[in-house]
Formats: structure tokens, sequence, C-alpha cells
């Protein structure tokens, strides 16, 4: 048997060693991976020079496999009203990890900004803010877009031997008066609205009104249709021509600031707006004050608790929950601390969701942060979901 020299058999040591650590994705800043499931990798991060100057800092992150993988919006307890924690929604949905999703009026449960479920649209916004676009098939690859993007909705009909168009002030939100809003059966079993107002029951396809209820409110909304609601009873010309039987078109006007286009986003399965595009196709896009309307002083450069979502130059799609406010434990990040965050996992796409008392992380079933809110974990309006394929 011939012997290797020791010098070759030190090399050999140190290639295995540098090929190990390489197969385990897992720099030392990022600890110890942990494998939920197939195509899914946990990990926990308190290096505290992620933040400047250097801090107590809990990052918790989730490596998805977009091929084994897939990735999905769903609405607390199945509908826009109430809310519901990120637990109870993985639980129900049977995901093996989840985090939480997009802003939300935390009195009401409603969704504040763009929101597509299950290839619904149940919530717009005239505002361009960041945005993730999911494309996750039954039998595909989950894809991600992300841009800075508005939508709006019209009513458009012909009546009277003429064409009407009319600006849907919302959809699947509190109506206000002298506005017309649209509600789906996302909503609830009704629209849940006062007296006051006049409803127009559409089904069919296409849609057709069959029904106009005046000064009545809370008008059940058919599975298979929609309720429109405008709040008063002086009616616009437009809508005092909407009568039973006539046919009518809902067009959605789609506004990308980085062009994607309007099919990307008609095709996507799910669409979940956050506040803050932080990296787009490797760069950063900017636009957070003039764009998305976002304030330093409270927002941007302010530490909080952060949830992130984000996609990396191997095509892994990451899901983020930085724990924060708490001094002992972590401080939380700015913006630039999730770029930082960013820049060390390769991302090439990312972007900041809700924040703040809303961040959790899910994992088989079990909250692995630590959530900011005094009572725990909160009940939230809509989350992220990892199922198996």
């Amino acid at each position: 048997m011939t012997l290797l020299p020791r010098r070759l058999i030190r090399l050999a040591a140190l290639l295995a060693l540098v090929a190990g650590c390489a197969a385990s994705n897992s720099p030392g800043w990022l600890g110890q991976a942990s494998d939920v499931a197939p195509g899914v990798r946990f990990y926990r991060s308190n290096d505290a020079t992620l933040l400047e100057p250097a801090g107590p800092v809990a990052v918790h992150l989730l490596r998805l496999d977009p091929r084994l993988v897939r990735l999905s919006s769903v609405l607390s307890r199945d509908e826009i009203l109430g809310a519901e924690t990120v637990g109870d929604m993985a639980v129900r949905h049977g995901a093996v990890a989840a985090i939480n999703g997009g802003f939300f009026n935390v009195a009401t449960g409603e969704p504040v900004g763009l929101l597509k479920v299950a290839r619904r649209l149940v919530s717009d916004t005239g505002t361009a803010k960041g945005a993730v676009v999911i494309r996750s098939p039954a039998e595909a690859i989950t894809e991600l877009v992300f841009d800075q993007v508005s939508v709006r909705m019209t009513l458009a009909f012909e009546a009277d031997g003429r064409g009407w168009t009319m600006p849907i002030g919302g959809v699947d939100t509190t109506r206000a008066r002298g506005r017309l809003m649209l509600y789906t059966p996302e909503y609830h079993e009704h629209t849940d609205t006062a007296a006051n107002g006049v409803e127009w029951v559409l089904t069919g396809d296409p849609l057709v009104v069959t029904e106009v209820r005046h000064d009545v409110g809370q008008t059940p909304i058919p599975g298979s249709g929609a309720v429109l609601s405008f709040g008063g009873l002086d009616l616009p010309e437009a809508l005092a021509a909407l009568q039973p039987g006539v046919a009518v078109r809902l067009e959605t006007e789609w506004r990308a600031v980085h062009g994607t286009t309007a099919d990307a986003f008609e095709a996507a399965d799910h669409i979940v707006q956050g506040a803050g595009l932080l990296r787009r196709a490797g760069r950063a896009p900017g636009g957070w004050t003039d764009v998305e309307a976002l304030k330093p002083e409270s927002f941007i450069d302010v530490r909080h608790p952060r949830t992130l979502v984000g996609l990396d130059r191997d095509g892994f799609i990451w899901l983020g929950a930085i724990d924060g406010r708490r001094p002992d434990h972590s401080l939380g990040m700015t913006f630039a601390e999730l770029e930082r965050l960013g820049d060390r996992l390769g991302l090439t796409d990312s972007l900041n969701l809700d924040g703040g008392g809303s961040t959790t992380m899910v994992v088989r079933g079990q909250v692995v942060n630590r959530p900011s809110d005094a009572t725990g974990a909160r009940a939230v309006s809509d989350a992220l979901l990892v199922t198996l394929r």
C-alpha cells in the first residue's frame, strides 16, 4: 500500500472541508442550517455586525427551493373581515412554514394596499408601493417578480343607448360616502354596510345586475359574483342607469414603475404589497420617499421589527423575520441594514413586508421568532404560506 505524503493528506482534508462548507451553503455568520422539509431550510443569526453601529439582533430565515415548494397568500379565516394569527393560518392550511404578509387596518382586519389571493384581486390601491408577484402552479416551479405597482378598477357598461364608466373607489374595504365600492365573495358573507346607500348584486359570466337594493345595506355577496355599493342615495347619472338586466365589465388598470406587464399581474396567482422595494434585478430601485411615500424619520431610517421576502442569485426564495423593539434581544433593522442582510444572502430582489408587531415566522406550527407585541403573535389580515409540492 502506498502512503500519501503528509502534505497531500493535509491538502485533501482542507479541500474536503471547503467542499463541505460550500455544500452546506451556510457561512459562519448565518449559523447552522436546520432542514425543515424537502426544499425548506431554516437559519438563525445573531451576528451584531448586521447592524451599523453593531448591536443585538435576532434574524430568522427560511430558504426555499422553488422546485419543491409552493408559496401562496391566504386571508385570515378565508375572508377580509377580521384577523387571525399566522400560526393559525398555517395550521389550517397545512403549511410547513409561514410569515405575515401585507399591511392592514388593525381595527377591521382589512388589507391596506394591493392584495391578490388565489387569482382574485381583493384589495386595490392608487399608490405604487413595492410588491411581490407570485406564480406558483401545482406542477411547475414557483416564480417571483418584484416591482412597485398600483391598481385601480373601473365599472363599464352600456345602458340607455350609451356607454357608461364609473371609477371604483375601493375593493373589499369600508364604504365611503359618495364613492362606489366593489365587494367580492372573499370579503364576508355580506357587505357589512349600513343603510343610506344603494347596492347592486352581480352574478353570471359575464356579470349581470340581478337586483338593486336601496337604503338597506348588508347585501349578501353571491359566491359566483360580486356586489357594487354606493355610499348615499343621491346617485350620479351613470349609476342611475344601472338597472337589473344590464351586463357590466369590471376593468382593471395596473401601473408598474419598472415595466412589469399587465398580463403578468393578471396571470399571477398571488400579489402581496409591502412598503419598500429594496432590490430589483440586482439593483436598488429607490423611490421610497417619492414613489412609495415612505417617511425616513419614522420608517426607513428607524429600526423596527421587519418581515422580508426575497430571491437570491441562485434562484432560492428567502423569507425573513427580524425581531426588534427588545433592546436586550434584538433592536430591529433600518432599510440600510435590511439591504446589508440582503447583500450577505446574495439577494437580487427583496421586499419589506408589514413589520412591527406583525412580524411573525412560523415553522412546523411553532412561532420561532419573538414578536414585539406584549401579547405575543398578533392577529393579522393575511400570510404567506409555504407548502410542499
